[in-house]
């Protein structure tokens, strides 16, 4: 299988199933002399375990991370960082009823059909185990940025809900269970959760990224767009199917004078008057926050029955069981986050080399 790779100087290779004996990761590009060590990449592992609320999968992972190569006396060497996580917790027999099934809106049938084989134990590579090593290479591309940057998530809509902006609070997201800036709207959706749930059912959700503190210049004109990589990086994320910089799909509903992000001089400095953009122009950071939202589909795995066919050409009925996130979207703040991450230190390290 190809295609396991991202990032040019900041690279990162992963590997590994959902049910098989471990998962892990290659990180090449990182400097040498950066203070790394496991409880570093630990505390954002942390945030992306599953079975933390009855709202996400009941899977029992501590995802404890072992740091393999490229650190030296708890400094970054300049070398491959290698990363490994064990599973701890797999259960392939939950799939054995549906092997020879494929589950409508999954990986399965595209699967078969490009490698004529497939991993049927949870999705192997398809599966959301998976993103647990991007949240590690994201550890890693916080401490290359530097602590002058800081990149953070939250979940901004479940379902039909969205977030009341007018309540945002940062602080908030430590407090629930969701990710939720806005305490409020995250009672309602616990209950709407709740119900979610018990019906046999899951549900979408959308989250919002915001980086603080990036430079202007990182990116390039045409082929090394930054919005275009960041929103490459979102559409990589399991389940993911949009995503919007800026002001996104709603820029159609304005004129060009109500999308300009006007310009005035605040001492000797440029001031933008708004950010419409989200922090990018013509492929280039501008200084603003960098803001970006991605919609994340129904989880495919549900118990309730559904029409599809097997291997055999036959029309069947399947129902999944196992372990699965009534909402795939609780988990993947910090998966989102980390894919930011990365892209920001891989284009901090490319302006890096090319400008100084």
């Amino acid at each position: 299988m190809s295609d396991n790779s991202f990032g040019e100087l900041f690279r990162v290779t992963t590997w590994g199933e959902s049910h098989g004996p471990a998962i892990g990761c290659v990180i090449d590009g990182t400097p040498p002399g950066i203070g790394l060590d496991e409880d570093s990449i630990q505390v954002w592992l942390d945030r992306r375990r599953p079975a933390q609320s009855r709202f996400t999968s009941q899977r029992r992972e501590d995802d404890a991370v072992h740091i393999l190569s490229g650190v030296f006396e708890g400094l970054t060497t300049g070398t491959p960082i290698s990363l490994r996580i064990e599973n701890m917790d797999s259960r392939g027999r939950d799939y054995e009823s549906i092997k020879d099934k494929f589950r409508p809106s999954h990986a399965d049938y595209t699967y078969m059909q490009k490698y004529g084989l497939r991993d049927y134990r949870g999705g192997g590579r398809a599966s959301a185990r998976e993103t647990a090593m991007r949240v590690a290479a994201g550890a890693v591309a916080r401490l290359v940025l530097g602590s002058n940057v800081v990149v953070r998530g939250a979940l901004v809509q479940i379902g039909p809900h969205p977030v009341d902006r007018e309540r945002w609070d940062w602080e908030e997201i430590h407090r629930n269970e969701f990710w939720c800036p806005d305490a409020q709207m995250a009672e309602v959706w616990a209950s709407f959760m709740d119900d979610t749930r018990k019906s046999g059912t899951s549900v979408g959700a959308i989250v919002e990224l915001v980086a603080t503190g990036v430079p202007a210049g990182l990116g390039a004109p045409i082929y090394g767009k930054l919005d275009a990589e960041l929103a490459g990086a979102m559409m990589g994320i399991n389940a993911v199917k949009a995503v919007e910089i800026g002001l996104g799909f709603e820029s159609v509903l304005l004129n060009a004078q109500q999308n300009a992000d006007e310009m005035r001089i605040d001492g000797e400095m440029i001031q933008f008057l708004s950010n419409n953009s989200g922090g990018i122009l013509g492929g280039i950071s501008t200084g603003q926050e960098i803001v970006l939202r991605f919609a994340v589909k129904p989880t495919s795995s549900v118990p309730t029955p559904l029409r599809t066919v097997n291997t055999m050409g036959e029309e069947v009925d399947i129902a999944t069981l196992g372990r699965h996130d009534p909402c795939v979207g609780i988990r993947a703040v910090p998966v989102g986050e980390a894919m930011m991450a990365c892209v920001l230190a891989d284009h901090y390290l490319r302006h890096r080399a090319q400008c100084g």
